[in-house]
C-alpha cells in the first residue's frame, strides 16, 4: 500500500515546480562547493501564483496596483482598490505535460465599506487528481482523489492617504490519504493562519512624465504546525516574507509601464546537515535515537514564532546560504490606453534552494466591467520531467461588479 510519506512526498514534489527533480540535474561543481538543502513544508501549494497577471510578470505582485486577487499578494492593497467592488475566477493546469487532472481554482472577492475601509474573502482549491492505492501484491485496493484547501477572510484600512495595512485570517483544509494507510491512522492536516500586510503608494515624476510609485511587505502563512497522522510530527506552514516594490510611469494619453520587483523569503527553519558515517547513513544519539546534527539547529525542536525568527540565522553554512534563501521575481507591464496590456517576468531561485528558474509572458484584455489576462511559462534551466507549468496556458477573469448595472 502507497504510504502517507510517500503521498506527501509526491504532493510536494508536484506543488514545488520540480525542486526534487532538480537536484537530480545538479552536481557539486555546478553549485560551487555549496551544499543543496532545499527547504521543504507541508501544504506547498499556499505558494502558488493564483493568478494570470502577476504569473506573466514573474510571480511578482505585493506592490503592484490593487485588484481582485490582492489577498494572495497583500491585502493592503485592497484599501487602494479603484473599483468599490470586484470578483476574479482563475484556473491553472499543473503537471498538464504528465496528467490531466491536476490544477489549482483559486476565487477572490472584494468589496468597499467605504472610502477607507475594505473587506476580501477568498477560495483556493488544489486538486491531485485520482491516485490508485495498492497493496504488496500489486492488487488494487482504492482509489483516492487527494485535495487541499484553503478559505480567507481579509480586511484592509487607510491609515493616511497613501500607506494602508491589512490583515487575512486563513483556514486549511489537507487531505491527502486519510485513513488509507493500514500502518497508522491518517487524518486530514487541518490548520488557521494568518496574513499581516502594509502598502504605501505615491505619486511621482518618472523621466519626467507623471507616475506613481509603490512598495509593499507581506508576512503570510504564519499559523500552527500541520499534522497527517494523532502521533506523527507536525510540519511548518510555507510562512514567507515578501517586500517589493512598484514604479509605474504614464507615458502619454495612451500608454502607461509598470516595472515591479519582489523578494521572498520562507520563514521557516533550514534544514541542518547531520552527521553521517562512511556509508553516507544519518548517525543517531545511542540513547534519545534523535540524529545527530553537524551543523544547523533541529527544526523538529522549534515553535512557529521561534522557528520564523530563526530562519534568518540557521543556515548551515552561514550568512552566504541564507542570501540563497531569497528568491527574486521581477515583471513589467505596459498598457495602452488602459485596454490592452502585455507583460513579462523572470523568477530565480538558487540551485540549492529549488533551482527554479524561468521566463514568463502574458497579455491581458479590459472591455466594460470584464477582465481576462493570460499567462505563460517558459523554463530557463531543465528540470528532470519537465516544469509543472511548462507549455501551460493560464488564466483569470476579473468583474467589476459595481459598474454591471451602469454598464447594462
Amino acid at each position: 500500500m502507497m504510504h502517507l510519506k510517500t503521498i506527501v512526498a509526491l504532493t510536494s514534489t508536484a506543488v514545488l515546480l520540480g525542486n526534487s527533480a532538480a537536484q537530480a540535474q545538479i552536481n557539486q561543481g555546478q553549485l560551487g562547493g555549496a551544499n543543496l538543502n532545499t527547504i521543504t513544508t507541508a501544504v506547498p501549494f499556499l505558494m502558488i501564483s493564483p493568478d494570470a497577471r502577476s504569473g506573466a510578470m514573474g510571480d511578482a505582485g505585493v506592490a503592484l496596483s490593487a485588484d481582485a486577487n490582492s489577498i494572495h499578494w497583500n491585502a493592503a492593497k485592497m484599501a487602494f482598490a479603484k473599483d468599490k467592488t470586484g470578483i476574479a475566477l482563475n484556473y491553472t493546469p499543473w503537471l498538464r505535460n504528465l496528467v490531466p487532472d491536476i490544477s489549482l481554482s483559486y476565487l477572490s472577492a472584494y468589496t468597499k465599506i467605504d472610502d477607507r475601509q475594505t473587506v476580501g474573502l477568498s477560495l483556493r482549491y488544489f486538486s491531485l487528481g485520482d491516485i490508485t492505492f495498492t497493496n504488496i501484491n500489486g492488487e488494487q485496493i482504492a482509489t483516492f482523489r487527494p485535495n487541499e484547501l484553503a478559505v480567507d477572510g481579509a480586511y484592509a484600512r487607510k491609515l493616511s492617504d497613501r500607506f494602508s495595512m491589512g490583515i487575512a485570517l486563513r483556514y486549511i483544509y489537507s487531505n491527502l490519504a486519510a485513513g488509507l494507510d493500514q500502518n497508522q491512522q491518517t487524518i486530514p492536516g487541518q490548520s488557521a493562519a494568518a496574513d499581516i500586510s502594509a502598502f504605501y503608494t505615491q505619486p511621482a515624476e518618472i523621466f519626467g512624465k507623471k507616475g506613481e510609485f509603490s512598495m509593499g511587505a507581506n508576512i503570510s502563512n504564519l499559523g500552527a504546525k500541520i499534522a497527517y497522522t494523532e502521533s506523527g510530527n507536525a510540519n511548518f506552514l510555507p510562512a514567507n516574507l515578501r517586500l517589493g516594490t512598484a514604479v509605474k510611469s504614464q507615458i502619454d494619453e495612451y500608454n502607461s509601464i509598470t516595472f515591479t520587483l519582489d523578494l521572498n523569503k520562507l520563514l521557516v527553519p533550514s534544514n541542518p546537515i547531520y552527521q553521517r558515517d562512511n556509508n553516507g547513513r544519518i548517525q543517531f544519539d545511542p540513547i534519545t535515537g534523535v540524529p545527530l546534527i553537524e551543523r544547523g539547529v533541529d527544526p523538529n525542536q522549534l515553535a512557529v514564532l521561534e522557528g520564523a525568527f530563526s530562519s534568518f540565522g540557521d543556515a548551515p553554512d552561514g550568512a552566504l546560504e541564507e542570501l540563497r534563501e531569497i528568491n527574486i521575481s521581477t515583471g513589467i507591464e505596459y498598457w495602452y490606453n488602459n485596454v490592452f496590456a502585455l507583460r513579462g517576468g523572470y523568477f530565480y531561485e538558487h540551485p540549492t534552494k529549488g533551482g527554479r528558474q524561468f521566463m514568463t509572458f502574458g497579455a491581458g484584455l479590459k472591455y466594460q466591467v470584464f477582465n481576462i489576462n493570460f499567462a505563460y511559462l517558459v523554463p530557463t534551466t531543465r528540470l528532470q520531467g519537465g516544469n509543472p507549468l511548462e507549455n501551460t496556458l493560464r488564466f483569470s477573469l476579473m468583474f467589476d461588479l459595481a459598474a454591471f448595472g451602469s454598464n447594462k
